[in-house]
């Protein structure tokens, strides 16, 4: 587990992290996760969670629902009473259980998503959940207790969020990804001109750190450094 402190005495805690990174936003004794893992990973969440005296969690923000992000969220919210946040557009997706994949963007990706695409969508389904708050373009965090907002951050998934806690560090779900050395780019997006969008949304943001669902933080001259002229 890695802790993150803003300045403002917001704590993030990266749960897990490889296959699916988890983070916990605490402030104000309210607790925020931010995703859920896979399934697989499940054992490993209750653990870290229990080794920092959290047996219910007040909010669980999904930044999109594809099966890697979602698959614990049933149960979180059954087990942990956590209140599910997502972005409006996927909600139904997350009732489903079944949140599309995307195309791929580079030319493995694509190869592997265009020929098996609805062969994968089959073994990637995840038992439904019920979204209790639905997000559309933002949504102040001051509401819930913390400080920050979510934003819609479209590109990667229709519906993708970011979370910016005060106004230092960002968890961006799949919006960026941190695995390829000196890359931003999700080998996965719906529309990659809508993700360029939301990589100049988030700069408007005073953020200095941004924690992806995938690999390690990225700084925001590395963002600055890769958002298209």
């Amino acid at each position: 587990m890695r802790l993150y402190t803003t300045k403002a005495g917001s704590r993030i805690t990266r749960i897990l992290f490889g296959r699916c990174n988890v983070y916990l936003v605490q402030k104000n004794n309210t607790s925020l996760l931010i995703d859920s893992s896979r399934r697989a990973f499940r054992r490993r969440l209750i653990k870290n969670l229990s080794r920092m005296g959290i047996h219910r969690l007040d909010y669980l923000l999904l930044t999109h629902t594809h099966f890697d992000h979602a698959e614990n969220a049933a149960f979180l919210q059954r087990e942990f009473r956590a209140r599910v946040i997502v972005h409006k557009s996927e909600a139904d997706w997350l009732q489903r259980g079944d949140s599309p994949l995307p195309r791929g963007t580079l030319w493995p990706t694509r190869i592997l998503t265009d020929l098996l695409a609805s062969r994968l969508q089959l073994r990637l389904l995840y038992e439904p959940c019920t979204a209790n708050f639905l997000v559309e373009q933002q949504q102040d965090l001051k509401t819930i207790g913390l400080s920050g907002k979510i934003i819609s951050t479209p590109g990667h998934s229709r519906g993708s969020l970011c979370v910016i806690i005060d106004d230092e560090i960002a968890l961006v779900g799949d919006t960026l990804f941190g695995i390829f050395p000196g890359s931003i780019f999700p080998p996965f997006a719906d529309d990659k001109h809508a993700l360029a969008d939301s990589w100049s949304r988030l700069l408007t943001e005073p953020c200095r750190l941004y924690l992806p669902g995938h690999g390690w933080a990225i700084t925001r001259k590395t963002l600055a450094r890769k958002i298209p002229n």
